[in-house]
């Protein structure tokens, strides 16, 4: 693990730092939907964190956003977000993450997550918990809905499907102290283990939206499901996490919704 953790770390720094050293600037863009893009940094930000796994583990599986899938005959699953907040990062908002993961017989046993803008790299290691910095985290202690500070984000076919979070965030709005919508949920998932939030919901994610920041959440002794409270499976794509002591009331009020 020792030197899987330490392969993660590198590229995703190497990765986040040359992102910070390219923001603001003009860059490729490309659409894949209505809403939904890719710019060139989120490919070249992909052939780094690539190439530094395949110099090591040429033999394990890959997953990847944008143009890397990899399958091998291999116990262990690399899963990777090379630039979670694309849409932010190409308006030049500072608000943006890389996200590894890794799987050993489909189990998450490691996940990093990098904030090169505040260079802050969040570490969860399977069964030894948290880290932000060297430093070890844990999720918030709210108790009370009413207090609470939620984050969510919206899906790239609101403009075209009725399932599009707005009755989700109107109903948490009008019950919760605050909530944030900041584009990047490999980094809102973060911050539910840091305890920054409280709780946080999203619908239609992938699997590498989900990877890391679920097992963060996990180690940091909170909960992850999907929207009905059960297991969460990286293919589910409804997620919803907290500190654990509000996620029942999350639940209720997501049954009031469509998904």
């Amino acid at each position: 693990m020792g030197s899987c953790k330490s392969v993660a770390v590198r590229a995703a720094r190497k990765a986040g730092l040359l992102l910070k050293s390219k923001l603001g600037q003009a860059r490729r863009i490309e659409y894949k939907g209505a809403v939904n893009l890719v710019t060139e940094m989120d490919l070249l930000s992909e052939k780094i964190i690539v190439g530094e796994i395949r110099q090591h583990y040429p033999n394990h599986s890959l997953l990847a956003e944008e143009r890397v899938t990899k399958q091998e005959d291999s116990p262990y699953r690399w899963i990777i977000d090379p630039l979670d907040g694309t849409t932010n990062y190409a308006h030049g908002y500072p608000v943006f993450c890389v996200s590894i993961a890794l799987e050993e017989k489909g189990e998450l046993i490691l996940g990093v997550v990098y904030d090169p803008m505040r260079d802050e790299l969040f570490l969860a290691e399977k069964g030894k918990g948290v880290r932000l910095n060297g430093w070890k985290i844990h999720v918030s202690s709210t108790s009370k809905l009413a207090q609470s500070l939620l984050a969510t984000g919206f899906p790239y076919d609101l403009r075209e499907s009725p399932a599009n979070n707005f009755d989700h965030f109107r109903n948490f709005a009008l019950r919760v102290h605050a909530v944030r919508r900041a584009g990047a949920a490999a980094l809102d998932l973060c911050y539910v283990a840091a305890g920054r939030f409280d709780g946080f919901w999203e619908m239609k994610l992938g699997p590498w939206d989900l990877a890391a920041g679920s097992l963060l959440v996990r180690e940091a002794g909170g909960k992850i499901t999907d929207f009905l409270g059960k297991d969460l499976h990286l293919d589910g794509k409804h997620v919803l996490a907290s500190n654990g002591k509000i996620h029942r009331e999350m639940v209720e009020i997501l049954q009031m919704g469509r998904f």
